[in-house]
Formats: C-alpha cells, sequence, structure tokens
C-alpha cells in the first residue's frame, strides 16, 4: 500500500481504539474529561436538524418522511452499525414534527415489503396522533415497493400516490417457522423440553405440529389480521366485508390497486409533492427533511464506508429481527421469511 492508504488505516485503528476506551469509562472519569464531546466529535449528536431539499418559505413547510426497508426496530447502538431504516429515529422525525409549527405538511415515501406487527402499528398509531394534534396532511406516494406492513402505515394518508409499476396490497398477516421433528425422529434425535403446560413450547421445530397449536396460532393470526382490516377500512372509507374480499394476501400493482381503491392516484414522489402543495395551499412551502447531526465521524463518507457491512450482514440482521427459529413472529411482511 502507499503512503495515504497506511495513513487512513492508521487513522481508523487509532479512532476504533479510542472509541473502545471511551466506552469503558467510567461516568466519573467521563464528566472530567469531557468525553461527551468526544464521543460528538466521532458519532455526531442525536438532534435531528432540517435539511432543505427545495428552496422556499421557512415559516411554511412541507417535511418528507421516507420508509426505505423492512419495518424492525433493530435498535443500533454501535459505531459500526448501520441500517437502511431506523425505527427509532423516524419515530423521532415524527415527535420533532409535531413541536415544529412551521410543518404544514408531510409527504411520505415508503418503499417496504413491511415488518413486524408491532412496529407498523405504532407507525399507524403516531402518524394518526400527528394528523390529530396538528391537523397535518399526509399524502403518500409508494415507490417500487409498498405492501402489507407497508401498505398498513399508508392506509390513513390523506391520498395516496402509486407508480403503475408499484407492488402493493399483500394486507395481511404471516407467521413462519421450520419444523424438523421428522428429521430429528429418523436420526434418533429426541426432544428433551419440559414444560408447565401443553402449548408453552409452541411454535417449537422439535415437536410434531398439533391441531391444539394450529388453533391457537391462527387465532392470533386472525385477531391481528382483523386489526389490519380495521386500519384499511378506517383509512380508505371502505366498508370492512369489501376489504375483506381484496384482502387475501395477494398483491397488487399500482393500476390494480387504484381499480379496488386502496391508491388514489397513479404517480411519482413528484406529483405526489406536486399535489400536496396545490391542494393543501402549500405553495411556496420550503420542502425540508430532518436528520440526525451529520457532523460526526462515523457520518463522513470513509467512516461510513468503515461501517458498512455486507450485504449478508444486513441480510441476517433483519432476519434475527423479524424472528428467531425457535419463536416464529406474527408479521405484516410480504413473502414470509
Amino acid at each position: 500500500m502507499n503512503q495515504r492508504r497506511w495513513f487512513a488505516v492508521a487513522v481508523a485503528v487509532g479512532l476504533c481504539l479510542f472509541s473502545v476506551v471511551i466506552s469503558f469509562k467510567s461516568p466519573e472519569v467521563e464528566e472530567k474529561t469531557g468525553a461527551d464531546s468526544l464521543n460528538s466529535l466521532l458519532y455526531g449528536s442525536d438532534k435531528l436538524v432540517p435539511t432543505t431539499i427545495e428552496e422556499g418559505d421557512s415559516n411554511k413547510k412541507i417535511v418528507r418522511l421516507s420508509v426505505e426497508g423492512a419495518i424492525i426496530d433493530s435498535n443500533p447502538t454501535s459505531f459500526w452499525s448501520q441500517e437502511t431504516y431506523n425505527h427509532q429515529k423516524f419515530l423521532q422525525q415524527i415527535e420533532t414534527i409535531k413541536d415544529d409549527t412551521t410543518v404544514q405538511g408531510v409527504l411520505l415515501e415508503v418503499n417496504s415489503p413491511g415488518g413486524g406487527v408491532y412496529e407498523s402499528a405504532e407507525i399507524a398509531k403516531e402518524l394518526k396522533s400527528l394528523k390529530k394534534e396538528r391537523d397535518i396532511p399526509i399524502y403518500v406516494s409508494m415507490k417500487n415497493l409498498a405492501a402489507s406492513g407497508g401498505y398498513y402505515i399508508s392506509a390513513a394518508a390523506d391520498k395516496i400516490y402509486a407508480t403503475e409499476e408499484t407492488t402493493t396490497g399483500s394486507i395481511g398477516v404471516i407467521m413462519s417457522g421450520t419444523n424438523y421433528s421428522g428429521l430429528m425422529e429418523k436420526l434418533g434425535i429426541k426432544d428433551a423440553t419440559y414444560k408447565s403446560g401443553d402449548l408453552k413450547d409452541m411454535g417449537s421445530g422439535q415437536r410434531p405440529v398439533t391441531d391444539k397449536d394450529k388453533e391457537v396460532f391462527q387465532s392470533y393470526i386472525d385477531s391481528a389480521y382483523a386489526r389490519f382490516v380495521k386500519i384499511v377500512s378506517d383509512g380508505r372509507k371502505m366498508p370492512e366485508d369489501k376489504v375483506k374480499k381484496i384482502a387475501d394476501g395477494r398483491i397488487y400493482d399500482g393500476k390494480q390497486a387504484k381499480e379496488n381503491g386502496l391508491v388514489d392516484e397513479i404517480g411519482y414522489p413528484e406529483d405526489a409533492l406536486e399535489a400536496l402543495r396545490k391542494e393543501q395551499h402549500l405553495k411556496g412551502a420550503e420542502y425540508v427533511e430532518f436528520n440526525t447531526d451529520v457532523s460526526g465521524f462515523a457520518n463522513t463518507l470513509f467512516g461510513a464506508k468503515l461501517a458498512r457491512g455486507s450485504e449478508k450482514d444486513d441480510f441476517m440482521a433483519i432476519l434475527e429481527n423479524l424472528t428467531t427459529k425457535e419463536a416464529p413472529k406474527a408479521m405484516y411482511y410480504y413473502g414470509g421469511e
């Protein structure tokens, strides 16, 4: 390697060791050494600051929110963590919008296969709270994919846009697991699980699935499905019986979704933004998004490259947060695992 590359490696190693030392300092030492300032230098701050996308009247803002990737709460805490969708940051963005009286409109861009039942419901709840507390119009622009949980969080919007190529729908709930009890029997391996009740280990792949297991799981899935149907019914002002006819888990393209009343208009994000400006009397409004402070080393191009893992690491992180091998998890997710 040349001198520049050796220097870059030395800087990276030095900063890595430095961050490890800081993470092990006691609160008393941190107070004396000003470690908070040093951590801020490395990582930036958690404060959200507006970034202008299109210039305009700063006293009248439209905010872009974005859900890009699986809707899971992986809670990254490490310098080396990186993910496409950050659930806690997204919720923080909504809270920031609530407190900012200059925000008068929201454009939510969705490109997601869905994800956890809880996380999807949490987003829908917070968006509903935002509309109630601030009476802010929310338009949705569905991009490549807005299926299952991706549709769940979109349903209550004032207006939904999708392209003809958008994949949406997949309204329903899925719980997947692998049962290898037959293989264990062939190999002569016996399950040695002790439990307080017959259903305590339901979902385990180590024993055959019983009729009672199926009954309980189906009841659980049906309950979550009913909540999904109600969200769509309320958001789209559509009778629940009609929702159920189109909510059998199938996917739709944007044109089909519009024909079935799941979206309002065919168009791209810029079309949704233009409609939001015109229909909600927001012409001339500044178009912004809220981001965390990007001054820290971890947010520089070099730091980001160091932090980025492989695509395999990203996939495994999503899989681990959606389910575990021993405990299947109900999901509003297109395609299961």
